[in-house]
């Protein structure tokens, strides 16, 4: 599955990620790159299930840095999939996963993805109902308290799916990158 933004400033979010679906989504290798304007700590980030590893490249501080390492990774990981895990919910039914988040240290986070109602949509001539999900990211006491103390707690995104027949993405609204503005994800009319 692959996720692109090219922004008119020239920044670019393109996040890629593989996954097997044998009775359960599993996440088998991610990648993130974040560069440009929007971006002022530009990040390449890679993540591999089988060998455990991760490698991250980034710029702190106007210094480039590499690092790379193990992370055990429960089932659950779904960097990158969150709108196939959403589209594939019982419609009106809570779920918690976990991503991690690259900041550029990598940290597993719980993320809750708690139903928030529904809308009324439409997609090129077709109307139907969408189900709209709030994604609760969840720190934990010690690390919450830490990100509250040095303004880094991330933000909820709001995300909703098409219900009508085949379940499919409709838009989603959050930042791109810690401290960042909030972006609208939509489909667009492919010209």
């Amino acid at each position: 599955m692959l996720t692109q933004i090219q922004q008119q400033d020239t920044s670019l979010h393109d996040e890629r990620v593989t996954f097997s679906q044998q009775h359960v989504f599993t996440l088998l290798s991610y990648r993130l790159v974040q560069q440009g304007p929007s971006f002022p700590e530009p990040m390449d980030v890679s993540l591999d299930r089988k060998q455990g590893r991760y490698r991250v490249k980034s710029v702190q501080k106007g210094r480039e840095e590499t690092s790379s390492g193990n992370l055990d990774l429960p089932a659950d990981v779904y960097n990158g999939m969150t709108m196939t895990i959403l589209k594939n919910l019982p419609r009106g039914r809570p779920e918690s996963v976990h991503y991690v988040a690259f900041t550029p240290t990598p940290r597993l986070i719980k993320l809750d993805l708690v139903p928030v109602g529904g809308q009324k949509v439409q997609i090129g001539d077709q109307q139907g109902e969408a189900a709209r999900y709030s994604l609760k990211p969840k720190l934990g006491v010690v690390m919450g308290f830490v990100a509250a103390l040095l303004g880094k707690t991330p933000a909820d995104y709001e995300c909703v799916v098409w219900t009508k027949d085949i379940p499919a993405f409709v838009r989603c609204d959050g930042p791109l990158r810690l401290k960042g503005p909030v972006y609208r994800i939509e489909l667009t009319n492919p010209q």
